[in-house]
């Protein structure tokens, strides 16, 4: 096996991690079926700031000196694919039907379905697992790329920091559904297969980098563009709309900063 198939598989082994993760936090609605809201949102809050400052710390800022190592204008990579990833969620947002955490199935968003609720919801949180998935991808293929700027210390950080917070996600899903007359097996099955996505977006991410070295500071941006979109359109103002907003901001601190150094310790 070369580096970069090797490469390839840290990722997908990552990626199961991380999908992993949720699937360990879905599984407490197996013990559970009442849980505090305002636990919930304080979770809720606590992936947003994980998301947040995995979006600068482990892709935005080695992206910008990445595009200083390829004498690149070191700010057009990094808002070129900042965009470009939030325009993709954007698109996908408008055209996959789903359903917010929390919110009505007449709130429904993307093209109209006959789909059922869990369904829908179950479609939001896979949305909101393409990013993560990516980004963790992403982070591996630039270590194999040779980057100086990329560590695999920093990679395996970013994979943790993601993990960390699909614990809570996990737990976020399927006590819900649960709570809404869903079974027990249910309520787990679509609480971890919403990251499913994650370790097949990691080898996406992974290869597209290494098969095309120079758009790898653009990868970086995209991820971090498409995970704060998710964060700003969606997990924020979930985590915020039963009224808990001092204990969902005070989680989201507690993610921005878990992550912050975790990134900077083991980056």
């Amino acid at each position: 096996m070369n580096w970069h198939d090797g490469a390839v598989t840290q990722a997908l082994l990552a990626g199961i991690f991380t999908w992993s993760m949720t699937a360990l936090g879905a599984g407490a609605v197996l013990m559970t079926k009442e849980v505090s809201q305002k636990v919930l949102d304080a979770m809720l809050g606590f992936a947003g700031g994980v998301m947040i400052a995995a979006s600068f710390w482990s892709l935005l800022a080695p992206a910008i000196e990445m595009s200083r190592a390829m004498n690149i204008a070191p700010w057009v990579p990094a808002a070129m694919g900042f965009i470009l990833g939030a325009a993709f969620l954007r698109v996908l947002d408008k055209v996959v039907p789903h359903v917010h955490l929390g919110f009505p199935v007449e709130e429904s968003e993307g093209v109209k379905t006959s789909w059922k609720p869990g369904t829908l919801l179950f479609m939001a949180i896979t949305l909101h697992n393409i990013p993560e998935g990516l980004a963790v991808g992403v982070a591996f293929g630039a270590v194999a790329a040779g980057f100086p700027e990329a560590t695999i210390a920093g990679a395996i950080s970013l994979a943790v920091g993601i993990g960390i917070q699909n614990f809570p996600e996990g737990f976020a899903v399927s006590v819900p559904l649960r709570r809404a007359g869903m079974s027990r097996s249910k309520s787990f099955w679509y609480g971890q297969l919403s990251a499913i996505v994650e370790p097949i977006a990691a080898v996406i991410g992974a290869s597209a980098v290494l098969l095309a070295k120079p758009i790898l500071p653009y990868a970086m941006a995209f991820a971090a563009g498409a995970m704060l979109f998710v964060v700003v359109e969606e997990v924020i103002p979930e985590s915020q709309r039963n009224g808990n907003t001092d204990i969902a901001t005070g989680g989201a601190m507690i993610g921005f900063l878990v992550m912050m150094i975790l990134d900077v310790a083991m980056g």
